[in-house]
């Protein structure tokens, strides 16, 4: 992060509650428009970078390389790399990834009840 946002009150403010709040802490990883769609395609196994740029329909290559980074550097994914011409890489949620697996389905649930409630037309 820019040095003028870990210097911000937001930020000091943010770090505060995520050291109080296991909560706060997991959605700020866990958290964001991007993250849990690659982690739900990763729940059904590896794929590669393009695998799943194109299950994720609207995100950059930039976006997701940078979506992919954060996640590996959270230990939420791991990324291997094949010594072969081209390069093979594959992503695949770790252990603690694939614990996120109770959460994203209880959101999937939470998600449809909610999305009746404001729109039963649905």
């Amino acid at each position: 992060m820019s040095e003028i946002k870990q210097s911000s009150t937001n930020f000091a403010n943010k770090l505060a509650l995520s050291d109080e709040c296991p909560e706060v802490y997991a959605s700020h990883i866990i958290g964001g428009q991007w993250t849990l769609v690659i982690c739900s395609w990763l729940l059904n196994g590896k794929l590669r970078f393009g695998e799943l740029s194109k299950k994720i329909p609207g995100i950059t290559e930039r976006m997701l390389t940078l979506q992919l980074r954060k996640l590996e550097e959270h230990k939420i994914i791991s990324r291997t790399v094949y010594a072969e011409v081209p390069p093979r890489v594959e992503y695949e949620l770790t252990e603690i990834g694939y614990a996120l697996k109770s959460v994203i389905m209880e959101l999937e649930v939470w998600g449809k009840s909610h999305k009746d409630l404001i729109d039963p037309s649905v």
